[in-house]
């Protein structure tokens, strides 16, 4: 019989590394490595662990660990999660000049944001330099306003203005 910690460290490197939906999934993904507990005890070791779940912005959940970037750096990569629909609620305003970009934020929210659409590796846009309330971006060169725009609906909820408190 396997002991509680190595169950414990295989939930975590789990949800570290899949995008796990519900419990049901979860018990089943346990019970393929030789672990087999019921649901109640699942449930007792994800209350220990601080895990929760957060929307996909796609419709689906998934399980993240409390201060864990990397399960979703690696959905920003991949293009399985909407950063517009994800948490990004510091967002203000874009404004366009040439192949330029500015974006408004909350203060507070430039970096984390920036660093979203970094890893989101978008081929058209070649960097951003955040400060504390503003990115600036640099788009690829010969692209119109609007396909500025169509990249940045993907990215920020143009639609969705923050109030500036």
């Amino acid at each position: 019989m396997k002991n509680r910690k190595q169950r414990v460290e295989l939930i975590v490197d789990l949800i570290r590394t899949k995008c796990i939906p519900s419990q049901v999934e979860l018990l089943k993904l346990i019970a393929e490595r030789g672990f087999h507990v019921t649901q109640a005890t699942l449930s007792r070791d994800l209350k220990l662990l601080k895990i929760t779940k957060m929307s996909s912005g796609r419709g689906k959940f998934m399980y993240i660990l409390p201060d864990s970037n990397l399960l979703k750096d690696n959905l920003l990569k991949s293009g399985d999660v909407d950063l517009n629909t994800n948490c990004q609620g510091g967002f203000i305003s874009l404004q366009i000049s040439g192949n330029m970009v500015v974006i408004k934020t909350r203060n507070g929210y430039a970096a984390g944001l920036a660093y979203d659409m970094d890893i989101s590796n978008r081929s058209e846009i070649l960097g951003t330099i955040p400060g504390s309330d503003t990115i600036f971006c640099v788009m690829r060169e010969g692209m119109t306003h609007d396909e500025i725009r169509k990249v940045f609906a993907s990215l920020v909820p143009l639609d969705r203005k923050i109030p500036v408190y």
